[in-house]
């Protein structure tokens, strides 16, 4: 279960991240948030992967 949420987390950033950058040119404030919450579910990835979490 836990790899698997690894994997889920490592998706919704790319997902997140390739949001942010469509969003750039229309809404910057959008493309922010969507930004902050790829790099938190990066962050959760990772620590997910060094099994700190």
């Amino acid at each position: 279960m836990s790899s698997a949420l690894m994997y889920l987390l490592f998706m919704a950033a790319g997902f997140l991240i390739g949001g942010a950058i469509a969003l750039w040119k229309i809404n910057r404030f959008l493309s922010g948030v969507l930004a902050a919450l790829a790099v938190f579910c990066g962050v959760g990835a990772v620590l997910r992967l060094m099994e700190v979490v």
